[in-house]
């Protein structure tokens, strides 16, 4: 059993958000007692509200990319449940300005369900409002039922364009079609080497036998695509950058945003090594690497592991991008 540093573990949620809300109370509040948590100063009028939101135990995401230039508000769920639609409907009601609100979020049944019911809670207020979903992750479906595929670890990277444009005062339906763009563009896949534990219970999520390593375990033990022994970095690498380059597909001299993701265990080190190769890769590929990103963005507790995220760029997401943003999970100056 893995040691976790809780109390009861029914209350696991609630302290977390009230510790969140502590460190970082000059930023953001939160809305009574609920689970919805938002930017200080919303609403903000002139830009369309984001709405973020899902499970927790994935931190930073989605709790800690709320803040100027990134999301709203988010909605948070319990240890990889999805948020009630009360919570959502909060969120969504201290975000409502003047431009609408986008709700965006990863395509899991569960959050669907509960964002969908809110949505159509808040058009009955006369809230504008819209979705976008992310599902970037290859091995949840195949591509002729891309629709059908869980989102993962280009969240903050979508999160980062709708903060970007929101701001800079894209109205609702541009913004919509911009973030679908974007979306289609992403492709996530990931290797699991251990499995991770639910906190109020200690038990692993799925077995995974020793010696051995899966790509395309889901962040929450859903079954991946292939399960071999330990390979290296490199050639952990290449499989991962091959399945990528075959999904969308990438070609020759292609721009690209790149994202290594660490699942919560998995040292910065390891990710190094593992960058130096998929540098290498690419270029033999003639893919241009605009910009990579290396950290824990999207993480499974303490799941051994790393996802790697290639998103096909173009001007308008590139100029979107590298407009500043300040959470506290994400900052880009």
């Amino acid at each position: 059993m893995v040691k976790k540093l809780i109390n009861n573990p029914d209350d696991i949620v609630n302290e977390l958000i009230e510790g969140f809300v502590l460190i970082n109370s000059k930023k953001v509040k939160r809305i009574g007692d609920s689970n919805a948590i938002a930017r200080i100063e919303s609403p903000i009028k002139g830009k369309v509200g984001i709405v973020i939101g899902g499970g927790a135990g994935h931190e930073p995401l989605f709790l800690e990319l709320i803040g100027e230039g990134m999301a709203d508000a988010v909605a948070h769920g319990q240890v990889f449940a999805a948020p009630s639609p009360d919570h959502i409907l909060k969120a969504i009601n201290a975000v409502d300005g003047d431009r609408g609100v986008l709700l965006l979020y990863n395509n899991y049944a569960g959050d669907v369900l509960n964002f969908n019911i809110a949505q159509d809670m808040a058009r009955e207020q006369g809230i504008n409002i819209e979705t976008v979903l992310i599902n970037d992750e290859i091995s949840s479906a195949p591509l002729e039922r891309r629709e059908d595929r869980r989102g993962t670890t280009s969240d903050h990277f979508i999160i980062k364009l709708a903060g970007a444009a929101s701001k800079a005062g894209m109205d609702l339906s541009t913004l919509v079609k911009f973030l679908n763009k974007a979306v289609y563009n992403s492709r996530s896949l990931g290797v699991s080497l251990s499995a991770c534990t639910l906190p109020q219970t200690g038990l692993s999520t799925f077995t995974l036998e020793e010696g051995k390593m899966e790509f395309g375990m889901g962040l929450h033990g859903e079954a991946g695509v292939k399960k071999v022994d330990l390979m290296t970095a490199d050639e952990t690498a290449r499989t991962i950058i091959d399945y990528l380059v075959a999904d969308l597909p990438f070609v020759e001299n292609d721009e690209i945003m790149l994202i290594i993701n660490g699942y919560g265990s998995t040292t910065r080190m390891e990710m190094f090594i593992v960058a130096k190769n998929i540098y290498e890769y690419l270029s033999e590929k003639k893919i241009n690497i605009y910009s990579g990103e290396i950290g824990e963005f999207c993480t499974s507790q303490e799941m051994a592991g790393i996802s790697v995220t290639m998103i096909k760029l173009d001007d308008e997401m590139k100029k979107y991008y590298e407009m500043p943003a300040y959470s506290p999970g994400y900052i880009k100056p």
